[in-house]
């Protein structure tokens, strides 16, 4: 269930991510580059370009395989990826906690697919990986991203000053987290 389409409206989907997404992941973030500008680090000229993609797809794929991350992508109706979602920073025993990155297309933004995307794999986070919870973190006036994760569920459980390199400077950040269950951790989920 995990490695399957996941519908989230009429037009598009949310499915596991590919080294084949890597051309059009690479048209979609070139078409959002200045969108996105205030929630990004500095990234070099070559992360725009389809071998740039490629590149960070396969690590991201090497990183799931060693059960590390989860990275999927939204793709449209034509199967061609405009967004990404990702897992990262997995963690299974006494913890079963992840953090959650995404973006979608300047060109799709504002029509709820974020949330949706969100919320899909927080059931997915909970039903096939069994964690515990999700953390995601937000640049403060990144109020788009805060309705997400608010709409999704998450609760703000801090601020971080100076967490991450954004945008050519280190930026406070909004933590929030969803607790997904509080069931038990049995030894054979540990």
């Amino acid at each position: 269930m995990i490695d399957d389409v996941h519908p989230l409206d009429a037009e598009t989907g949310l499915r596991p991510a590919s080294v084949a997404d890597a051309a059009c992941l690479a048209a979609s973030l070139t078409r959002s580059r200045a969108y996105m500008k205030p929630w990004e680090p500095v990234r070099p000229d070559s992360f725009y370009t389809p071998e740039g993609q490629r590149e960070r797809l396969a690590g991201l794929l090497a990183d799931r395989a060693a059960g590390r991350s989860m990275p999927w992508v939204l793709c449209d109706a034509g199967d061609r990826a405009v967004g990404a979602f990702t897992l990262n920073a997995i963690a299974f025993g006494a913890f079963r906690s992840a953090v959650l990155g995404y973006w979608v297309d300047v060109d799709l933004a504002g029509r709820g697919l974020a949330t949706a995307a969100v919320r899909r794999i927080c059931e997915l986070a909970r039903d096939e990986l069994r964690l515990h919870r999700i953390e995601a973190g937000t640049v403060l006036d990144n109020t788009a991203s805060q309705r997400v994760l608010a709409k999704c569920g998450f609760e703000e459980f801090g601020m971080a000053p100076s967490f991450l390199h954004i945008d050519g400077a280190w930026r406070d950040h909004r933590l929030f987290q969803r607790i997904l269950h509080d069931g038990p951790v049995t030894g054979a989920e540990g």
